[in-house]
């Protein structure tokens, strides 16, 4: 029984592990698109982010998204 209640809290735990890297990945496309980048600027971010989906988005929260600040709005 208490074999059962290992497993069950491990298969919970890689799900919660899952689910909150898919939101954080999600999280950081929603943050690119919404950044003032040009367009040429954010493709590069989100194609990076696809490619190396747990550094892309850890990178643009602490270098790209502090950056797309200093842009200007695009109209």
């Amino acid at each position: 029984m208490t074999d059962q209640f290992l497993a069950l809290g491990a298969s919970a735990a890689i799900i919660l592990v899952i689910l909150s890297g898919f939101l954080f990945f999600l999280a950081a496309l929603i943050s690119m698109l919404r950044s003032p980048l040009t367009g040429g600027m954010v493709l590069v971010w989100i194609i990076f982010a696809f490619c190396a989906p747990f550094l892309g988005p850890v990178l643009w929260f602490l270098i790209g998204r502090r950056n797309a600040r200093s842009y200007p709005a695009h109209h």
